[in-house]
């Protein structure tokens, strides 16, 4: 069932990309609270947000529901993090990274 789930919504997502904003990366306090959280949860399957042991996600253009749902579901080989592990503004802080990383390029 969650796989049904996961694949309609990644059905959803956009494959369009927009140019990266030149310049140094400014990141808001949530943002950059994101960074250490992904660093610490997910930079080792996902190092820089490349594909490591597991894929990329720096060309998954996914929104921020999708990306939280799949931090707390889980998705194959990927482990689901619930709030024991990971707190609402938590994720919250790892979508922001991951949305203000992308707009940069990185």
């Amino acid at each position: 069932m969650k796989a049904v789930l996961l694949a309609a919504l990644c059905a959803c997502a956009t494959a369009r990309r927009s140019e990266p904003v030149a310049g140094p990366m400014e990141l808001s306090g949530l943002a950059a609270e994101g960074e250490l959280l992904y660093e610490r949860h997910c930079h080792a399957c996902h190092p820089g947000g490349e594909g490591g042991l597991g894929p990329s996600l720096n060309d998954k253009p996914q929104p921020g529901f999708l990306i939280r749902t799949q931090v707390r579901m889980g998705f194959g080989a990927m482990p689901g993090f619930d709030a024991e592990h990971l707190a609402k503004h938590e994720v919250d802080a790892i979508v922001a990274w991951m949305q203000a990383a992308r707009r940069h390029g990185q």
